[in-house]
């Protein structure tokens, strides 16, 4: 009889996928006392009460003085601030018309006791701030300063280089590790999952670009469930280098901003980047830019057929949206924060993917599945 303690239970795949995102939130809570700080330092709490108790992004971008190339990164702040009860929204048609100030706020403001809260509790709250992460002080100054386009992140604005950048790499070897691993943590959704929750995806079709699949393991599995579907990869010269040249799946060397190989469908399920010659990382469209990721689809789009030969694009990326629960939309603007402070990029809901999609030059798209946080789309030309 095996050793009980050896034995593990196997999770379902819809348990795995909430426990992925369990995982985030629980992982990238510091972002929220960060965001916090970063609030209190702008003076967020003290402007809406100045403002008659409640405000709007740009009421607030002009009291406080930010540089109109900083309104989007306020309101992805805002908005994990009201999900976590610092600050509360109005609605108008389902779109955030004003926020205001919450029990935990007003004791925030400048200036102002709650009248009916003794003072020393009060004060002992703003004392409280002092413990918050110095991170959001550093946040706070981002916001004030003006750049032209493209934005940096907060992290290349500090540190001079992107946190993808060969050259962080070689100036902090030990952030390179750390990066490489906690970034390989969250890209774990495997294709066993995909293959087994999504299973008319790759039906029918004849064959497949997976764009950036690294050393070809996601392919391999495809090829293995579908033989008839002729699967390719592309990924960046010294990753190919190193790939397996084992027949099952054709390995091609290039840049996605520039081409991708023809096929009746292109895959996105994660795009690859060599920090250093030791170790790879997966990134996904997420660390992106909305410019940078019209310049990928476009030339996906261009690999493929038209709609009535079977052409599309299959993309699996973390769709923002309520519909799921308070649980999994936190997980959600999580993972946005982390986008907010170290990438260009951002997490996107079904809006702003469509806007992608149309500004790309796609026609059509569906939302196949949500697979935990993730959505898996099908985009058509």
């Amino acid at each position: 009889m095996a050793d009980q303690a050896n034995t593990i239970e196997v999770p379902t795949d819809a348990e795995l996928l909430q426990a992925q995102a369990d995982l985030w939130r629980h992982s990238l809570y510091y972002l929220t006392s960060t965001g916090l700080r970063c609030a209190i330092k702008l003076g967020i709490p003290t402007a809406i009460h100045r403002l008659g108790g409640a405000a709007s992004v740009p009421g607030l971008m002009t009291k406080l003085s930010l540089p109109a190339s900083k309104q989007p990164f306020l309101r992805r702040l805002m908005r994990v601030l009201v999900t976590n009860g610092v600050f509360a929204a109005e609605h108008n048609d389902g779109e955030v018309e004003r926020y205001c100030l919450t029990p935990l706020s007003r004791i925030l403001v400048d200036g102002v006791v709650a009248q009916r809260a003794p003072q020393p509790d009060v004060l002992r709250a703003r004392r409280d701030v002092a413990a918050l992460p110095r991170g959001g002080a550093g946040a706070g100054r981002v916001f004030r300063k003006d750049v032209a386009p493209p934005l940096p992140s907060p992290f290349e604005d500090v540190h001079g280089a992107s946190l993808f950048d060969e050259s962080t790499a070689l100036l902090d070897p030990e952030l390179d590790a750390v990066v490489n691993e906690g970034l390989a943590a969250h890209d774990n959704l495997g294709i066993g999952t995909i293959l087994r929750e999504c299973r008319d995806l790759f039906r029918g079709l004849r064959s497949l670009t997976d764009c950036c699949g690294g050393d070809g393991t996601t392919a391999r599995a495809i090829a293995k469930a579908y033989p008839h579907v002729k699967c390719t990869v592309l990924d960046l010269p010294k990753v190919i280098d190193k790939a397996p040249n084992d027949g099952v799946v054709n390995y091609v060397a290039g840049d996605l901003f520039h081409t991708v190989p023809p096929a009746q469908a292109v895959m996105l399920k994660r795009f690859c980047y060599t920090l250093s010659s030791r170790e790879m990382i997966s990134l996904v469209l997420h660390h992106w830019s909305d410019d940078d990721c019209v310049k990928i689809l476009t030339q996906c789009r261009k690999a493929i057929p038209s709609r009535e030969e079977g052409g599309k694009v299959i993309i699996i990326e973390i769709l923002v949206g309520p519909s799921l629960g308070p649980v999994m939309f936190e997980a959600q603007l999580m993972m946005d924060m982390l986008m907010l402070v170290n990438t260009r990029g951002r997490q996107r809901d079904e809006r702003d993917w469509r806007d992608l999609f149309l500004k790309a030059g796609f026609n059509d798209y569906k939302i196949v599945k949500m697979l935990g946080a993730r959505g898996v789309f099908e985009v058509y030309p």
